[in-house]
């Protein structure tokens, strides 16, 4: 079966979803394609499924670790409702051949924005220091003991005060939440990609998010756009699920395993490797559409 040689893919898919919020889901139309086998419109809904699913598994330790920002991210995918209707449409007029070649036009232009995005200082910013680093400089040797229990229960307020923060949307923010989220909802219904890789950047630089808080808050509107756009297809759905099944199981394990050592590996490596990775990928795309196209 062709669709097993293409799973390992999934296994990457997650891993850039979890590790990097966006960017793995690109991957997927082109492996359903040249390794399954699978149409280009079937392997758009493949993708979303997939996408969806992912994201959606690994939403949950951002959630309690207070880098989710609940209210703005619901917020971005349901403005996108609209954008995500009408790329639905237009996806089901246009040639598949011309549709991948703009698809890998939008793979370079991600892989242009995650080295931009790499080489800024916050995307290689290590955790915030620890109450302990800041006892050390400050607590001279024979000083107070440290107390475990206090700074303990001190973190875990400090993280429920968080994950209530993450449900409140600024209203200064939504204008720019309505633009970015219904360019986003275009995107996901006409390549069947979660947008991730716009999203990350439109968190970071239009509402000021932090790294950590645009990854973990990209899943929920990942989630939400895949979701709505499987919605909007659902009368005229083509999975082949001998090849969507092993390919999604995959890609929930690389997202479990991608939010575990995004904090070991920094984020500029990370988004680096994936960017080579877009780029082969995106010409391998694109010539053979080419050679379709003539």
């Amino acid at each position: 079966m062709r669709g097993l040689l293409a799973s390992p893919l999934g296994l990457l898919v997650g891993l850039s979803l979890g590790a990097l919020g966006g960017g793995g889901s690109i991957l997927a139309v082109p492996a359903l394609v040249f390794g399954a086998g699978e149409s280009t419109r079937a392997a758009t809904s493949t993708s979303l499924l997939v996408v969806a699913v992912a994201a959606l598994m690994g939403m949950g330790s951002h959630w309690r670790a207070g880098r989710v920002r609940m209210g703005a991210g619901l917020a971005f995918g349901a403005v996108g409702l609209g954008g995500n209707a009408v790329g639905t449409v237009l996806n089901r007029h246009v040639d598949p051949d011309l549709l991948l070649l703009a698809f890998s036009a939008v793979m370079v232009v991600a892989a242009a924005g995650m080295w931009r995005r790499s080489s800024r200082p916050e995307a290689r910013c290590d955790a915030p220091e620890t109450p302990v680093e800041h006892d050390a400089v400050a607590t001279p040797p024979g000083g107070p003991a440290p107390r475990p229990t206090t700074a303990g229960a001190a973190t875990a307020t400090q993280a429920s005060e968080a994950r209530s923060a993450t449900l409140r949307v600024d209203r200064a923010d939504l204008p720019r939440i309505l633009v970015a989220g219904t360019l986003v909802g275009l995107m996901t219904g006409f390549f069947g990609v979660g947008g991730g890789f716009v999203i990350v950047p439109a968190l970071v630089l239009t509402l000021g998010f932090s790294m950590p808080e645009a990854v973990g808050t990209s899943l929920v509107v990942i989630a939400v756009n895949a979701f709505v756009a499987l919605g909007l297809r659902a009368g005229s759905l083509d999975i082949a699920w001998g090849d969507a099944l092993p390919f999604l199981v995959l890609a929930v394990v690389g997202t479990l395993v991608g939010e575990r050592i995004a904090g070991h590996i920094p984020a500029a490596t990370l988004s680096r490797g994936f960017v080579g990775l877009l780029v082969v990928v995106a010409a391998y795309t694109a010539g053979s559409s080419v050679v379709a196209l003539v």
